[in-house]
């Protein structure tokens, strides 16, 4: 009898944890998640802002494990374990185990804020990524129908959030109202736009270094974006932003970008958590089971160099999906091998020859640091088609400093009544 391996979650530690036990025969392996597709997240913004196509960035599960002897994928949302009968319940049925992996990744965090989640966008998927995208092209379609009765909220495009995501989105849509706006809508001035970008700290990516940081925020007043530090969101109403410190913008257009929380499945092992992660061993296990485990953003791991677990970042999840996987192939769990994280380094783009490298030995910004951006992110990307047609699409908007993605996908005026 194979042993019977359900992975619930195909974000970059389930896929690799899948890849990596691909037919191997004494596995059978199961796949869960309630998408019918893998995402490669660090290239959210760039479809959010109509540079790349979907797709170019979403890979079916069932296309990556279509010539798999062993590996099956079912689309589904898990509602709940039950431990005791080795069971998954997902919403559309039951699933056995020998070993279940829970691998579900993070969402956007609004902190309790339910207005907030509500009314302001966040980019946690691909879905999204193209409702940003949508919104913001409607508010400009808006906009030259309104012409000067347009309301001040539709002219402030505010972030919240000065990490990576923050600052990538502010650097993509300061290039668009410079180079791309003023063509695609020439009768209108786009001086008055402001591209806002709040942190709750003094500099944008404060997990980089010094160097990174000082950089980043250059670039980002060389773009012309209003970067408010030290600036914390207390509300949101859909037309106004506040904050703590008394100060308010009027605005149509919020993306959040200022956290993540796990997420866990409902009433699973609520006892063991930390910080919405389950706290594991250094093996992936989860605490209190032998044939649970967890990695990737949900897993909690304590060690000697991270005594308040990793970041959730996408090299921690890749690895850990890499090791668990070694360690299931191997006979006995005495020779399984403790996790490790090797910190490869970070790095952010804020526009064209503009991004910040942080490497264990040295760090660089500028020029160089945009082409090792680019390069690194176009191998990370899983087919070859895919390779292309993002750099087709990136030496297109290269040279042309423009792109023609910039598509309203949305579901009709009449449905969207009728729903």
């Amino acid at each position: 009898m194979r042993e019977k391996i359900v992975i619930i979650g195909g974000g970059f530690a389930g896929l690799q944890l899948a890849r990596n036990l691909n037919n191997q025969g004494k596995y059978k392996v199961m796949v869960i998640d309630k998408m019918n597709h893998h995402m490669f997240q660090p290239l959210f913004y760039q479809v959010a802002t109509g540079r790349i196509e979907p797709s170019n960035i979403s890979f079916p599960f069932r296309k990556i494990f279509q010539k798999s002897k062993n590996i099956q994928f079912r689309m589904t949302e898990v509602k709940k374990i039950i431990p005791s009968e080795n069971k998954v319940i997902g919403e559309d049925g039951v699933f056995t185990y020998d070993k279940l992996v829970i691998a579900t990744g993070c969402k956007t965090n609004f902190f309790g804020n339910e207005k907030m989640q509500d009314l302001a966008l966040g980019m946690k998927n691909t879905q999204e990524a193209i409702t940003i995208r949508n919104h913001i092209l409607m508010t400009f379609e808006k906009m030259i129908i309104e012409r000067k009765a347009s309301d001040d909220g539709n002219w402030n495009l505010v972030i919240v959030g000065s990490g990576p995501t923050g600052v990538e989105l502010a650097g993509a849509f300061s290039e668009m109202k410079s180079s791309i706006l003023p063509r695609d809508y020439p009768r209108m001035n786009f001086s008055d736009l402001n591209i806002i970008l709040i942190s709750s700290s003094d500099k944008p990516l404060d997990a980089m270094s010094q160097e990174s940081q000082d950089a980043a925020e250059k670039y980002l007043i060389q773009l012309g974006v209003n970067f408010m530090k030290n600036e914390r969101v207390t509300d949101y109403d859909g037309e106004v932003i506040y904050m703590k410190s008394g100060n308010s913008i009027p605005t149509n257009n919020v993306i959040w970008a200022a956290g993540v929380t796990g997420n866990i499945i409902d009433d699973f092992n609520i006892e063991n958590l930390v910080r919405n992660r389950y706290i594991v061993d250094r093996y992936n296990k989860v605490k209190g089971f032998d044939n649970i485990f967890a990695i990737g953003d949900i897993a909690y791991m304590e060690t000697p160099k991270y005594p308040q677990a990793h970041p959730q970042l996408a090299n921690v999840a890749i690895n850990q999906g890499k090791n668990l996987a070694r360690n299931f192939k191997k006979e006995s769990e005495k020779d399984w091998t403790e996790y490790e994280y090797i910190d490869r380094g970070s790095m952010a783009t804020i526009g064209k020859h503009r991004a910040v490298v942080d490497l264990p030995k040295f760090k660089f910004q500028g020029f160089l640091a945009w082409y090792f951006w680019m390069f690194l992110h176009l191998m990370l990307i899983l087919s070859v088609r895919n390779k292309l047609a993002i750099f087709f699409n990136w030496m297109w908007s290269y040279i042309n400093k423009d792109s023609s993605l910039r598509l309203i996908i949305a579901p009709s005026r009449k449905n969207a009544t009728e729903q």
